[in-house]
């Protein structure tokens, strides 16, 4: 226990503690974080409309402002939004390009799961007509 404290002490003399929250904390957010969430999800389709500020996205939703902001931090993190100032007032729009890998991706998968439904679907064609003969 001696040692783990000791080794705490010198750690944060070395780094200090902010430092090291700074480090944890500056993980790369992706597209794919962006789109996991329902409540981002949502957000993105309502932007997609028309920029809006927080109070006006928040409007859209049954939980507080508070969270909407950390929802909205977390697209923006992701290069999701374009932020433009308009007095005090801070208006959130979708930048569509940067949902292009994402879109990319699932086309992608979208065809292999097509291509193996396909087959699958051959595979049963072939079983019946054994079958009936």
């Amino acid at each position: 226990m001696r040692n783990q404290s000791v080794a705490l002490i010198l750690a944060t003399e070395w780094f200090p503690i902010n430092y090291i929250f700074k480090m944890n904390n500056e993980k790369r957010r992706d597209i794919f974080q962006a789109i996991a969430d329902p409540v981002r999800r949502e957000i993105i389709e309502i932007l997609s409309k028309e920029s809006l500020s927080v109070n006006e996205v928040a409007k859209h939703f049954e939980i507080s402002r508070q969270a909407i902001s950390k929802q909205l931090k977390i697209l923006n993190e992701c290069g999701l939004l374009s932020i433009q100032q308009h007095g005090r007032e801070r208006y959130y729009s979708i930048e569509p390009s940067s949902l292009i890998p994402a879109s990319l991706w699932i086309e992608q998968l979208q065809k292999q799961w097509k291509d193996n439904i396909d087959s699958f679907e051959n595979y049963v064609n072939q079983l019946k007509k054994k079958n009936d003969d």
